[in-house]
């Protein structure tokens, strides 16, 4: 990296925590702390939220999600506006009215403190652990690409976050978060310029567009009722509903930024902008990976994108066999370059042909993929998150390489800080000030919080920096979430909609829900159904056994 890019990402990133803490640092009040002073305007509200659900790994694997795999993806976000009317009409009212700090507090009032209690703790577990995935995941790709050591790099990131979340808390997070949104969006415009200013006289955004419709790129819905595909118009439209219900509604590092809000129309106004700038926004960055995709169509392509990787598996006794897979690659690409001198977007045939010659360059990926399963059993095989950036390093002009990488780094803390204001209001509330010290001064109350923050963030440190131990990271944390989600969801649509269950009821039905997800994960009892399936069934599960409870003890609480 030029001397440029190092001073525009050490400027933005100092600029953003330094004012962020300079802003908020005279605020010593709980609810600066836990809520911001509840004096967020609907923009403010609606960017934070993004912000948080928007990871750096977002803006590094996505790209590389569209690369591979084409358009499809936005698919799984089109439940999302859904969600946010329903959790507007049903979840912020209640949330507004009882003045809570945390989602949890309402089970108290709606059951008893077990059952907060209990939820509260499962929200820990599997938020502690994304905390440190959320600094873990952009850590080792950008420590593999620049060369950079990846405990330093790990440590750096969640430094920078502590300080201005223990400083300003929930307050710091939000004004933090509007300017690393702004930062985010002008790095993906520019990145976007430059990727069609860099592609060849007399390609323009629409010849590109149809290249990546020949190459089946541009598939961007799918009706089909095919449960083995991922992503289609229905699993978007139920699935994606459904666990952005789950998130948004229930996940305390969502529902502290809406209860942030001025006013429950404040909170509620900052959802539906959400709800409905965050579908364009990943279609956005998709398309951005498209054009990456078009991009390479007439510039040659390394085979595999992890240069580490791909330089471990040379040095090794398959070698020979990568450098003739490169070697057939290179023919690939040169046929292509003469076919694309004249292509005729219109014409049927010659779509066709250009098909036939992506998909042959994809089978070569994809042996080359094999072949590294094969020869080096611990590495990584997917190269999705490795192509924006590489993309970024090796084209983007002096300056503009910083800036992006800015971009990444400002997504990487501001999701981190949302989790680890989360996490400690979530301890300080549910825990230490209702059950441990519930007369102490708001003083005492300010500093716990910030000591809190700070335990959670050197967790999140901790597990990040000895993530390498855990085989397949980023999948075992997903794994968790859905674990847990599921049942979280059932206690609060239990507290919502079935006012005939008691407390006791839910209780009980939670834990043997939570014990069933357990065991269906574990034993793999449904072992044609994604872990991403646990959040509906757990739901399901933890509602059913309360009507069953219910029944069955005759609650007389």
């Amino acid at each position: 990296m030029s001397w440029q890019d190092w001073f525009i990402l050490v400027t933005t990133l100092s600029c953003i925590v330094g004012y962020g803490t300079w802003v908020t640092m005279k605020r010593r009040d709980l609810d600066s702390i836990l809520v911001g002073g509840r004096e967020a305007k609907w923009w403010t509200v609606g960017l934070s939220v993004m912000a948080t659900q928007a990871s750096a790994i977002t803006f590094l694997s996505t790209p590389g999600q569209a690369f591979h795999d084409g358009m499809g993806f936005v698919q799984f976000y089109f439940g999302l506006p859904i969600a946010m009317v329903v959790i507007c009409l049903f979840f912020i009212p209640i949330y507004s009215r009882l003045k809570v700090y945390t989602a949890y507090e309402y089970l108290e009032t709606r059951f008893d403190y077990k059952t907060r209690l209990l939820t509260a703790f499962l929200f820990l577990i599997q938020r502690g652990l994304a905390a440190g995935i959320t600094i873990y995941a952009p850590a080792i790709v950008l420590s593999t690409v620049l060369g950079w050591n990846l405990r330093l790099l790990i440590i750096l990131i969640g430094v920078l976050v502590i300080l201005y979340t223990m400083t300003g808390g929930s307050k710091a997070v939000n004004v933090t978060q509007k300017y690393q949104m702004a930062i985010i969006f002008l790095g993906m415009f520019i990145a976007f310029y430059i990727i069609l200013d860099k592609l060849p006289e007399g390609i323009g955004l629409i010849d590109g567009l149809h290249i990546a419709a020949a190459g089946d790129k541009m598939n961007v819905l799918d009706f089909s009722f095919d449960l083995s595909n991922k992503y289609t118009v229905w699993s978007g439209l139920i699935g994606g509903s459904f666990l952005a219900l789950s998130y948004f509604g229930t996940d305390q590092s969502q529902v502290q930024r809406y209860l942030t809000g001025k006013n429950a129309r404040e909170s509620q106004l900052g959802l539906v902008f959400n709800g409905f700038v965050k579908v364009p926004m990943q279609f956005f960055i998709l398309l951005t990976g498209v054009m990456v995709f078009v991009f390479y169509q007439f510039n040659a392509a390394p085979i595999h994108f992890n240069k580490s990787t791909l330089a471990d598996l040379k040095s090794s006794p398959e070698g020979k066999e990568v450098l003739l897979m490169e070697s057939e690659l290179k023919r690939l690409h040169q046929t292509k370059q003469t076919f694309l001198l004249n292509f005729d977007r219109d014409n049927v045939d010659e779509k066709s042909k250009l098909n036939q010659i992506i998909k042959q360059e994809k089978q070569l990926r994809d042996k080359s993929k094999a072949l590294i399963s094969q020869a080096l059993p611990d590495a990584e095989v997917n190269d999705k998150d490795y192509v924006f950036i590489n993309f970024i390093l090796e084209n983007f002009p002096k300056g503009l390489i910083g800036l992006l990488l800015a971009v990444f780094f400002s997504a990487a803390m501001s999701s981190t800080a949302s989790e680890l204001n989360a996490l400690s209001s979530t301890t300080l509330v549910d825990m230490y000030k209702r059950k441990i010290q519930p007369y102490g001064s708001e003083t005492h109350y300010v500093n716990m919080s910030r000591l809190f923050t700070l335990f959670w963030g050197i967790v999140a440190i901790l597990f990040a920096c000895y993530g390498t131990l855990f085989e397949n990271l980023i999948q075992f944390v997903n794994i968790i979430g859905s674990i847990f989600y599921g049942t979280i969801l059932g206690i609060f649509l239990v507290a919502f909609f079935f006012k005939s269950i008691r407390s006791l009821s839910i209780f009980i039905a939670a834990i043997i829900s939570e014990i069933s997800i357990i065991c269906i994960w574990y034993f793999d009892l449904l072992d044609s159904i994604s872990y991403l399936w646990l959040n509906l069934i757990g739901a399901v599960l933890t509602i059913a056994f309360a009507f069953i409870v219910q029944m069955l003890i005759q609650d007389k609480e």
